[in-house]
């Protein structure tokens, strides 16, 4: 069973918003509700059919990192009252997303191999291969699309455009290099390389804060340690955990969400083989057994509940 569409009305509730993947209920204008659904998109589109314990995986790594990060960058994080539910400070998100690449690869391989040097206003080594790694990473942010395809934008852009003001993206540089190292540290104990990931921040109070999700595989992609020098050297696709192998299956299908493309069916075998995936990241990045959360009534239902029951506590 996969939770694909929420509908609440929390105690206090003042409006809702539905996301690519995450339902996110505003409570009196101080609490965020996120409902990490088991949607899933690529190339900016949602897919037809959800996929079961997506939901739970996403929001259980989020809030390890989110605590594991804690002491070195303010997060938005209260609790996690249900396996698919983050609740948190409501801050007034920036609209931004930091990404910081560690290695050549995705979307940033693609522009390289087709002739770009210069992504989002940093200059790119000339004589590169796909997935190898920068001298030194480099943030490379997206505007934050309300709808369709984020932008590649500088920072010098965002300044410039009073997106972001100097000190608060500063604040943000800063925040999102702490957090890859750390997330990088993490990972390499695991057997595993983050290869990329994207932070998103917001502000409250004159504090800026880390919010959303962290260090999952919607937002990052990961590479294993193992193998990947000599894979490397030999030119062969690196063996990963993120989503990319979604995105990779829809390419093969002959799908970017380009004009006049339509999105493959997906069997229950591929749905399956999804699920499977986003398990095996969640062991392998956090070190504990996966256990599934199964619903003796609706899953919805048990949402309410339990974050009705944290609501209460306030």
């Amino acid at each position: 069973m996969a939770l694909t569409k929420t509908n609440f009305n929390f105690p206090g509730q003042k409006s809702v918003y539905h996301g690519k993947v995450r339902d996110v209920y505003n409570i009196n204008d101080d609490i965020m509700v996120m409902v990490a659904t088991d949607r899933i998109s690529a190339f900016d589109v949602v897919l037809p059919k959800g996929i079961p314990f997506k939901g739970q995986v996403l929001n259980q790594i989020a809030a390890k990192f989110l605590d594991a990060s804690a002491a070195v960058v303010p997060n938005w994080k209260l609790a996690t009252p249900d396996p698919m539910v983050t609740v948190g400070l409501k801050c007034e998100g920036f609209r931004v997303e930091m990404i910081i690449r560690g290695y050549l690869t995705g979307s940033a391989w693609r522009e390289y191999k087709a002739g770009a040097r210069t992504l989002c206003g940093v200059a790119l080594p000339e004589g590169m291969k796909e997935n190898q790694k920068f001298p030194t990473p480099i943030i490379t942010p997206t505007t934050k699309a309300e709808e369709g395809h984020d932008e590649n934008i500088s920072k010098e852009e965002i300044i410039a455009q009073g997106i972001v003001s100097k000190e608060d993206y500063e604040v943000m540089e800063q925040y999102t290099r702490t957090l890859f190292d750390l997330g990088t540290r993490i990972a390499a104990e695991k057997g595993l390389i983050l290869v990329d990931t994207k932070y998103e921040f917001g502000k409250r109070d004159g504090k800026v804060y880390l919010i959303d999700e962290i260090h999952t595989p919607d937002s990052s992609r990961y590479f294993y340690a193992e193998g990947y020098e000599e894979k490397f050297l030999k030119g062969e696709p690196q063996r990963q955990l993120s989503k990319e192998f979604v995105r990779q299956w829809l390419i093969d299908r002959g799908f970017m969400n380009q004009p006049g493309q339509v999105v493959p069916e997906m069997t229950d075998e591929f749905v399956n083989s999804i699920t499977d995936r986003y398990i095996e990241l969640y062991e392998h990045i956090t070190g504990d057994k996966f256990v599934r959360e199964e619903s003796t009534d609706d899953i919805a239902a048990r949402i309410e509940r339990n974050v009705n029951a944290w609501l209460q506590t306030r």
